[in-house]
């Protein structure tokens, strides 16, 4: 017998609600509800509107609850790293600040005079990226917010949609290590980090784990909105370790690696438990946890976000109707690249007016010659990210002492053809592109798994692979990207000196 599922996925530009029918060997997806969304600006801090998301959340369900309402379960996933209050009545305190808040960035340097960065990175097994929401929460303390004096309990974005629907306040262990706030041997809480930086205990919540069953939409919610209860599971509610489970591995005897090519390219590969060495800390690597207890070692890469605001930069120049096929073909076009750029230098992981004229500006301070053209800018940042991937696929074979055999590309990147193709030519190895929904097949995995449909996550990656289209990029002539590596090392190691 059929059975269906709704999934949530929230991406950090737009958001969607899929119902999953599961026949008990292969899923289909059919898109009920989408919507736009992205951070708003406003008096010098950039938040994320939690109550437009919230109602795009209830669309999602009024939508998909009056074509399919039998349902089984419901289960939300997002972006990690970002968080909201709710205070001693249970009523959210403010809209939550985003990841690419300024102010975040620029205190890192006084959070590491109290918690040294190598000390921070030691306790949480994580990746000390900026983005990470330790970051914010001393941004918070810093400046006495109203936040941290009104706030009581603080929940993750997902956890923050999941407790509005339920009223029940709990923390999705996958995402609650996005916050460096972890101690991610022992899965729970680390007092020594919150104690060192002046922040109670009080305000952190149960952690709960993949699949666990937390509650229904309350009954007021059903009232309010015209629909009726179902059971909402966690799933691995940060998208990226959601997007990790459920990737169609093809096979689990070779040494793979993957990367979620979206707006971040994250990138990494699945290891049993976290790995805290020095060679982990100084690549910027770190862990987070992903479903069974299982672990990523994985780096965040500034990624598709760079040539997302180059985009909006044309559209203002040479009309809306710009599309994501004429950029790349002008890439095409102008050919191989003269000049790159180092895709995580922090000017490109902030919002800019005009990302063309940053990419122009760095090469020119850099000695290179500066891309002038839509085609060059592009043809610049696609080859750049393509050796960044390489540069770090090579770290990883590093630290895990084996060669890569295989590499799984899933997100919403594997649609550009030509950049898949570029990162097995650059690299030298077989690419596995897709799906782009591998963040809600893991999310319906761990749907299954609380409703007993599989067993374990296994079980799950083979229904992933059963259900999904996927393209195999064989590596072709490697020398140009040889050469083209040679001056990329050089441009890092300028930037080093």
């Amino acid at each position: 017998m059929e059975k269906n599922y709704l999934i949530f996925d929230f991406g950090a530009s737009n958001g969607r609600a899929m119902v999953a029918h599961f026949d008990g060997k292969r899923v289909t997806m059919d898109v009920t509800h989408r919507f736009e969304h992205g951070p708003i600006y406003v008096t010098d801090t950039i938040y994320w509107d939690i109550l437009h998301l919230f109602s795009e959340l209830i669309n999602g369900l009024k939508a998909s609850l009056s074509k399919y309402p039998d349902v089984q379960s419901l289960a939300i996933s997002t972006w990690g790293c970002d968080f909201g209050f709710i205070d001693e009545r249970g009523k959210l305190v403010s809209n939550p600040v985003t990841y690419r808040d300024k102010n975040r960035h620029d205190r890192s340097k006084l959070l590491y005079d109290i918690l040294p960065q190598r000390e921070l990175f030691e306790l949480s097994a994580g990746s000390t990226n900026e983005i990470m929401g330790i970051f914010q929460l001393f941004s918070f303390k810093y400046e006495n917010a109203l936040e941290l004096r009104s706030g009581r309990k603080m929940l993750m974005i997902p956890d923050l949609l999941n407790y509005f629907l339920t009223g029940r306040a709990c923390n999705e262990y996958t995402n609650a290590t996005m916050t460096l706030l972890c101690n991610q041997y022992k899965r729970n809480w680390e007092e020594k980090i919150l104690n060192r930086i002046g922040i109670s205990p009080s305000i952190l919540n149960e952690i709960v784990m993949p699949g666990d069953r937390i509650g229904e939409i309350q009954t007021s919610i059903c009232d309010q909105f015209g629909i009726h209860p179902v059971p909402v599971i966690v799933p691995a509610t940060h998208d990226t370790a959601s997007a990790v489970a459920g990737i169609p591995v093809i096979d689990e005897g070779k040494h793979w690696a993957f990367i979620s090519l979206g707006t971040w390219g994250i990138m990494g590969m699945q290891t049993d438990q976290p790995i805290i060495s020095d060679q982990v800390f100084l690549s910027d690597f770190g862990n987070n946890a992903i479903p069974e207890g299982k672990n990523m070692l994985v780096k965040y890469i500034t990624s598709l976000w760079i040539i997302q605001q180059c985009r909006n930069r044309w559209r203002s120049e040479f009309g809306n109707n710009l599309s994501w096929d004429e950029i790349v073909q002008a890439s095409v076009q102008v050919g191989p690249s003269k000049t790159f750029i180092d895709v995580d230098n922090p000017i490109f992981g902030l919002p800019q007016a005009d990302m063309p004229k940053v990419i122009q500006e760095d090469c020119r301070q850099r000695g290179q010659k500066i891309p002038n053209s839509m085609g060059d800018i592009a043809r610049c940042f696609y080859e750049s990210l393509t050796l960044k991937f390489r540069y770090n696929l090579e770290l990883l074979e590093e630290m895990s002492g084996h060669p890569l055999k295989l590499l799984h590309i899933v997100g919403g990147g594997v649609q550009n053809k030509m950049l898949c193709q570029w990162i097995a030519d650059a690299k030298g190895i077989p690419v596995i592109a897709g799906p782009t929904e591998t963040t809600s097949m893991g999310n319906l995995i761990m749907q299954l798994k609380a409703d007993r449909e599989v067993e374990s996550l296994k079980e799950g990656r083979e229904i992933s692979l059963r259900s999904s289209k996927i393209d195999q990029y064989e590596p072709g002539d490697k020398k140009y990207w040889d050469s083209a590596y040679e001056k990329y090392i050089r441009l890092l190691s300028s930037q080093e000196k």
